[in-house]
């Protein structure tokens, strides 16, 4: 009888994720750290069923554009409008304070400024995919720290594209200019855009009542929705998770909601999934064995510092101390951006080789810990946390 071959390691990629969600479910863990340790085991450093981690790469950043649609169709404008203070000295504060830590290390290092701008960056970036999620299973994504977290979230986000251009002017060949122009134009374009959406009383789609009569046609229409602002944002050079999100907006503004739900769910379920997956694939467990106390320091080091970090720009902001903390628990982790910030500073030298398996290690540590870090936080801080319970 004659097996396609691709039919034996899908059965095992399924089994495996399977199992370790069933084994982590028991020990009331979420799905998404059971997804990073099947990628650590289904990856090349385990038993190696994947033999092309970069496809499951690219199929998992598809999960972080399918995520931000849909968290911009549950996202109230109202609240936008409303956060734009924390979403603007929040981030920048973060920014700024998070590379005068690196600074404060770096002097005694003798790490040259191009270094300590690129690492401050790095560790300023949450992770929107890790957070988001724990936010939506959690059903605390309309409340005042979720809200609050979001605005940073989608601030950082864009904060993405100046880091880029920045770290890429330490490089020694020329920056291009005509790119730099593009993003800037692109990132007032989204916020202009975005602005106008927020605004719009109703949005009405054409071909509406045809699309609500036909299923596949809906899935059509509502896969074309998503990634064809992707597209746009990412012919702009900015995020396509980004224009995902705008598009969530523009849905939510068309009162749509309902048939891009049932259309999209299960493909998000899959490809966020495959998002994690591809994280844990890129754990180095050798180099993790070699480097246990360093990385371990270090992973502690990020977790406290941006716990705090970011509860103190929180209540300096005008939130509750119980919130506050919270809130800087859920974006103590560092996020998936900062792999790509990582990636072009060892390309152009500002890293060297160690230092970049350090670093990815750091990410993918602190994205596996982070849920635990967040579920541990929150107990601790349950008698403090009464608004944070609450739909706003």
């Amino acid at each position: 009888m004659h097996v396609d071959p691709i039919i034996p390691p899908l059965v095992g990629i399924v089994t495996i994720v399977l199992a370790l969600g069933l084994l982590f479910q028991l020990f009331r863990q979420p799905q998404l750290v059971a997804y990073i340790v099947a990628g650590i085991l289904l990856g090349p450093q385990g038993i190696g069923i994947i033999e092309d981690p970069k496809l499951i790469e690219h199929l998992g950043a598809l999960g972080v554009t399918l995520l931000l649609f849909f968290i911009g169709m549950e996202v109230s404008p109202s609240h936008l409008i409303r956060g734009w203070r924390i979403a603007t000295f929040g981030t920048l504060l973060q920014i700024i304070i998070s590379v005068a830590t690196i600074w404060f290390i770096g002097q005694s290092l003798d790490w040259s400024l191009s270094r300590i701008i690129l690492l401050g960056f790095v560790i300023s970036l949450s992770s929107t995919a890790v957070v988001l999620k724990l936010l939506k299973d959690r059903n605390e994504l309309n409340t005042k720290a979720g809200q609050n977290v979001l605005l940073i979230l989608l601030a950082q986000d864009l904060a993405v594209v100046p880091m880029l251009i920045i770290v890429s002017l330490f490089s020694s060949e020329t920056p291009d200019n005509i790119l730099i122009l593009k993003q800037v134009l692109g990132g007032l374009f989204i916020i202009g855009f975005a602005a106008w959406i927020i605004r719009s009383t109703h949005i009405k789609l054409p071909f509406s009542k045809t699309i609500k009569r036909d299923h596949e046609v809906q899935l059509f229409a509502a896969l074309l929705i998503c990634f064809g602002f992707a597209f746009i944002t990412g012919i702009l050079g900015l995020s396509a998770a980004l224009g995902a999100f705008v598009a969530g907006l523009f849905i939510a503004q068309a009162k749509e909601t309902d048939w891009v739900h049932h259309a999209l769910e299960p493909m998000r379920i899959i490809f966020v999934a495959l998002l994690f997956v591809s994280m844990g694939m890129l754990i180095d467990i050798s180099f993790v064995q070699k480097n246990m106390f360093l990385l371990m320091a270090l992973l502690l080091g990020v977790l406290i510092t941006n716990t705090f970090i970011n509860a103190i720009i929180l209540k300096l902001l005008g939130d509750t101390w119980g919130n506050s903390i919270y809130s800087g628990a859920l974006l103590s982790q560092i996020g998936e951006f900062s792999f790509v910030l990582a990636s072009v500073g060892f390309q152009i030298g500002l890293i060297n080789d160690f230092s970049y398996q350090a670093t990815i290690a750091l990410i993918a540590l602190s994205l596996l810990i982070s849920p635990m870090w967040i579920q541990m936080s929150k107990a601790l801080l349950s008698p403090h946390l009464k608004d944070n319970t609450e739909n706003t």
